[in-house]
């Protein structure tokens, strides 16, 4: 649903995290970093790209309970204060019963740099992700890139279609929470045209280690409510910033999304 390099980008190097197998990593994902360009703002707008196998396929950010979530690593990394991911709209899949969020042949994450000063940007660290096919495996790359602000662009029109295939932003989304016996239970309402007849939403608490049940969706119209169970590791109520909440409804290659929530 959503999709070599200029001299800036880089091939990054795959590794097994599990024990060797007779496929070769790079037969089932090939990734690299798209440069992309520096932004007005003095951000670097880059990207990376995977690009899978026939028939594999790797996951989004939150993809539900059979899923391998993307994470990153990058504290060898220079001049670099934060990167902020970009997300496109993830394909809804389902498989024995059980659904999750990803995609097939090709995945193009743009990522926004934000430097610490002036100068070249160095990406160093690892991205850890999942890939299946009749097996699911995890899979490692080694991230090394220097991006320099006056240096060649690259891959603008390919970066910019996948920003352009992130979920529709949400205004005005209302939500309560109420504490359950080892945490808190989260009820979002908010307007999302309809998306077929199969749509799934996903609450995100930004603390990953909370736990979040799959949500439950009901709509009525074009409203919907969204209800999950947030669970700490202490596994008591806990206070909610409901600003820093994310809420997503998917389907049918569209999504819609709100950054936080007020009382109702």
């Amino acid at each position: 649903m959503i999709r070599s390099l200029a001299p800036l980008a880089s091939a990054l190097f795959l590794g097994l995290t599990a024990p060797a197998l007779a496929q070769d990593p790079a037969d089932m994902a090939r990734i690299d970093i798209l440069p992309g360009w520096q932004m007005d703002n003095g951000h670097r707008m880059a990207a990376i790209r995977v690009q899978l196998a026939p028939g594999w396929h790797t996951y989004w950010r939150t993809p539900g309970e059979t899923g391998i979530p993307p994470t990153f690593e990058l504290s060898g990394s220079e001049n670099l204060a934060r990167m902020d991911l970009h997300w496109p709209v993830p394909e809804l899949f389902s498989e024995n019963g059980m659904w999750y969020l990803g995609y097939e042949h090709e995945l193009i994450l743009p990522i926004e740099l934000i430097p610490e000063g002036n100068g070249d940007i160095r990406l160093s660290g690892t991205m850890d992700l999942g890939v299946c096919k009749d097996i699911c495996m995890p899979l490692q790359a080694t991230l090394d890139a220097t991006l320099t602000p006056g240096g060649p662009n690259g891959a603008r029109a390919e970066i910019e279609s996948a920003l352009a295939d992130q979920p529709k932003r949400v205004i005005n989304a209302t939500c309560k929470a109420a504490p359950i016996s080892d945490g808190m239970r989260v009820s979002v309402d908010m307007s999302v045209p309809e998306l077929g007849p199969y749509e799934v939403a996903v609450i995100e608490h930004p603390d990953r280690s909370v736990w979040v049940s799959e949500a439950e969706l009901a709509r009525t119209g074009g409203k919907v409510q969204v209800e999950s169970d947030l669970v700490p590791s202490d596994a008591q109520p806990f206070f909610i910033d409901r600003s820093q909440l994310t809420i997503t409804v998917i389907g049918r290659g569209s999504a819609y999304e709100a950054q936080g929530c007020s009382g109702n």
